[in-house]
């Protein structure tokens, strides 16, 4: 499955440093999230899923326009990464998502919504070294060109 694959690149990226889930669960659950966006969808299809760009792109915007827009351009920026809570998450995604990611990853929505932002702001900030979101590449494929 795509999201699980996905998920695994993302906990090779976060790395396994001591959170009760080691590298997969921080990973799983944004696999699932950017697969839930649109992301996951395996191969050269993941790329159109999120408005014609990349989950990560989608996700920004969707950031962006529900109010974080500080924190994300925090994460994308070469600064330091402003935090964000569980429920600013759970606020800004669509319930049908959260839902969809708690579903897949074994969890309550509060609990996908507080591991999703302890792990965004590090997954947004490694998958953008350069402090821009790049265009047209999935996320698979942003992993790998990071060697993360």
């Amino acid at each position: 499955m795509a999201g699980n694959d996905l998920g695994s690149l993302l906990g090779g990226l976060l790395g396994g440093s001591g959170q009760s889930g080691g590298q997969g669960g921080a990973g799983n659950i944004l696999g699932a999230l950017l697969g839930a966006l649109g992301g996951g969808q395996g191969g050269q299809g993941g790329q159109g899923g999120a408005g014609g760009g990349n989950a990560l792109e989608g996700l920004i915007g969707m950031l962006t326009r529900s109010g974080l827009v500080d924190q994300a351009q925090s994460w994308v920026g070469t600064g330091e990464n402003q935090p964000v809570s569980g429920a600013q998450i759970a606020e800004a995604l669509p319930d049908e998502t959260l839902r969809k990611v708690a579903q897949e990853s074994g969890v309550s929505t509060e609990q996908a919504a507080d591991q999703i932002a302890r792990s965004l702001p590090t997954a947004v900030d490694r998958l953008t070294p350069s402090g821009e979101v790049p265009e047209g590449r999935s996320i698979e494929d942003l992993v790998r060109e990071q060697q993360l």
